[in-house]
């Protein structure tokens, strides 16, 4: 039975008393809100492509891609089309289903947004769903990338307003809000986290939650990153988040928005097993899948999938199986109920 009405009203002081809980009782709770909403068994896989590389005129303190560091990162134009294409079959012949694909933009010019366009439509006729990050976007991109049939925008907001003065100062919290309700307005899936690690406190990391869970529409794509240090961003050198504190995270963030997947992003290479393993007790049950994530490190697939196979955890099928299972079970239910009769 569903007993876990989502909420739009949550006080910073609830959500800090979730982070505060006990681990046990914390982790216990966070798991049976994620059992009433998902098999427990099972996670979603998406794959991450950089369409564009580097020369990002933002100052994001956590970014090897902003022009305004000096991170050594080789620029790249956007992709060809068939580069993207051959990249999303190697993706879903792996197992993802869900392929993201960023680009390094303040915001896109209109004729860098019909490229984009053009890849959207390519991999979504692949039976897979589809995802862009490009950052901020007017009303008429929203509704171009509605009409192409982007299934998914990510835009995170990083961390709590309070704290993001001190992460980005080239663009302000309300613009990402706007494009966020741009987006959901045009009836786009949205995919919004943030980014733990970055030398915020506790109450930070409720308040950011707050913000997300108190969207007049929860996020259906909720990704927490742990900081990937890069030398020559602002951020190299912060002191290691607790792992703990991370896990706690996570937990909250799924009795918060029960209906959300909720994905561990960028620092994984960073997570032990056990550490991951937690994760997907709290209610993780997302994640990304590949070698590569934009410009910085991710586990290996055949690291995930043994990690899978020791946890009993099996991948998210594909649109296209899960329309095949579909039938092949109304056909079953037809001739058993033709046996019976």
């Amino acid at each position: 039975m569903n007993n876990t009405t989502p909420r739009h009203d949550w006080s910073l002081d609830e959500i800090e008393a979730l982070l505060n809980l006990p681990f046990n009782d914390l982790l216990f709770q966070a798991q049976s809100v994620h059992r009433q909403r998902f098999d427990p068994n099972k996670v979603q896989v998406s794959t991450l492509l950089s369409v564009k590389t580097g020369a990002c005129s933002e100052d994001c303190g956590y970014c090897s891609q902003s022009a305004r560091h000096a991170t050594d990162l080789e620029k790249e134009k956007l992709l060809p089309l068939d580069e993207v294409k051959r990249a999303a079959r190697e993706a879903r012949e792996k197992g993802a289903t869900r392929f993201c694909m960023g680009a390094a933009w303040r915001n896109p010019t209109d004729k860098n947004l019909e490229r984009v366009v053009e890849m959207i439509r390519a991999v979504h006729d692949m039976g897979m769903e589809t995802c862009v990050t490009l950052g901020m976007l007017t009303e008429s991109q929203a509704q171009s990338l509605k009409e192409a049939g982007l299934d998914y925008y990510n835009h995170n907001l990083d961390t709590s307003p309070e704290f993001y003065g001190n992460v980005v100062t080239t663009r302000t919290y309300q613009d990402r809000l706007d494009t966020l309700a741009r987006v959901r307005d045009r009836g786009i899936n949205v995919c919004s986290g943030g980014i733990l690690g970055m030398g915020e406190s506790r109450r930070d990391r409720a308040s950011m939650l707050r913000e997300l869970a108190n969207l007049p529409k929860h996020p259906e794509s909720v990704p927490i990153n742990m900081l990937v240090q890069v030398e020559g961003t602002p951020l190299y050198g912060t002191a290691a988040l607790d792992p703990f504190e991370f896990i706690r995270t996570i937990a909250v963030t799924r009795i918060l928005m029960p209906e959300s997947y909720v994905r561990l992003s960028a620092g994984r290479t960073e997570m032990s097993d056990e550490m991951q393993a937690l994760c997907f007790v709290a209610g993780a049950n997302s994640m990304f899948y590949g070698e590569r994530l934009l410009t910085t490190d991710n586990p290996d697939a055949d690291a995930d999938r043994r990690l899978f196979e020791r946890l009993g955890l099996h991948f998210e099928e594909t649109r296209e199986l899960q329309a095949t299972e579909k039938e092949c079970d109304n056909k079953r239910k037809v001739r058993l109920a033709a046996e019976f009769s």
